[in-house]
């Protein structure tokens, strides 16, 4: 467990776990199978690591049949950027610059923390720290302040924290949790996510930084990403509420107006989960998801229906897609579980990949071809990297 204080919060969509974590004498709805997001006991794929076990803030899973029917081409430039640990790292962002990676981590506690490293280095900083469970944390347009989620005040909230750890804010106080934030271009306001309880619904909301007091519900959905180049916010949403089956949507704000909500891209067999924008803003990568579940039937809203089984995942792949729907393709090729995609100004895609026994950041090139590929074990030493396609980061520094 991450903390006595905490069991797992699962917002099930298609047999796809939403997003955890919550005080567990808040309600019923709170059970405790496995992240944005963090633990599982056993997998369709084989069973994971103790240290994995105890993750607090798990990502998204969808229930499917059949995988999509993407452009057949993916990447073979595959690099590692963290090393296998005791714990696990997931949740990763890359800074303006595209020369430093801040991720969460369970590699040095049983509770989350925020670390910051070079892109190209080994040598990490741990930024934030206590009893406490920190996750999705994200560099404003600056480099110089973070969001990320936290539980430090005894329920999930959206805090802000300069990059240096210093000055730690507390944006959100509500008794719903609240995750997944993100910065507006102008550093001004966050968009977010908060898990409604009392409906089962995720909902987005913005947040005015200079004016703390005043919060805005703008529209329903979960883990909301504002476009780096405009007024522009991308979500998943429930395509057939309150079925499991998502796809990606944007939506524009103009003068506090929401306007023009979009489908950008969906399957009628699979989740399309945790959107994220290319720096110039024309397209989304994002996290294609298929399970070992055949029932894609909307589900009730009673408490039962939205507690799903964590352990019928296949894979989840990393895909993008152009702002307008097209030219939609498959980066990754069932590697294992690759979550919360984040796009770095060189082009490549950001993710963290969940194996049988390690959780790790990696890194895909948008613009290359896909090839089937197993990435290494924690314990095997005699990989070829470059035969396989792979750079290991921490290795070839």
């Amino acid at each position: 467990m991450l903390s006595k204080y905490y069991k797992t919060l699962v917002l099930a969509t298609a047999g796809f776990v939403v997003c955890e974590t919550a005080c567990a004498d808040k309600t019923k709805l709170f059970e405790e199978p496995r992240t944005q997001q963090i633990e599982k006991s056993q997998e369709v794929q084989p069973a994971l690591s103790q240290s994995q076990e105890n993750r607090n803030l798990e990502l998204l899973r969808q229930d499917s049949s059949q995988d999509v029917t993407f452009d057949g081409s993916a990447t073979t430039d595959l690099r590692r950027h963290t090393t296998p640990s005791e714990g696990a790292d997931f949740d990763p962002d890359i800074d303006p610059s595209g020369k430093r990676l801040i991720f969460a981590s369970t590699r040095h506690s049983p509770n989350s923390h925020l670390y910051i490293k070079s892109i190209t280095g080994a040598t990490i900083t741990q930024i934030t720290d206590g009893p406490v469970n920190d996750a999705q944390p994200q560099f404003d347009s600056t480099g110089k302040r973070i969001a990320f989620a936290s539980d430090r005040s005894g329920n999930w909230d959206i805090w802000t924290v300069d990059a240096d750890g210093r000055n730690p804010t507390q944006i959100t106080n509500s008794p719903m949790p609240e995750l997944h934030p993100s910065w507006s271009p102008d550093g001004k306001r966050l968009v977010y996510s908060r898990i409604n309880t009392s409906v089962n619904r995720g909902e987005l909301w913005i947040a005015e930084l200079d004016t703390p007091g005043v919060k805005r519900l703008i529209g329903e959905g979960l883990f909301p990403t504002w476009s780096p180049t405009g007024e522009k916010i991308a979500y998943q949403r429930a395509r057939i509420r309150p079925s499991r089956w998502f796809s990606i949507w944007t939506l524009d704000i103009h003068n506090d107006e929401v306007l023009f909500p979009t489908e950008v891209a969906s399957s009628a067999e699979s989740a399309l989960i945790s959107p994220c924008w290319s720096q110039d803003g024309t397209r989304l990568a994002f996290s294609f998801v298929k399970s070992t579940k055949k029932n894609h039937d909307a589900v009730s809203t009673s408490d039962a229906a939205f507690i799903t089984d964590p352990n019928d995942t296949a894979f989840a792949d990393i895909g993008i897609v152009d702002v307008d729907g097209q030219d939609m393709r498959r980066l990754t090729s069932h590697l294992g579980e690759g979550y919360g995609p984040t796009w770095s100004s060189d082009g490549r895609v950001y993710f963290s990949l969940r194996t049988h026994d390690s959780e790790t950041i990696w890194s895909v090139d948008s613009a290359q071809d896909v090839v089937e590929f197993k990435p290494p074990s924690a314990t095997t030493t005699t990989v070829d990297h470059k035969a396989a396609g792979i750079i290991d980061m921490d290795i070839a520094e």
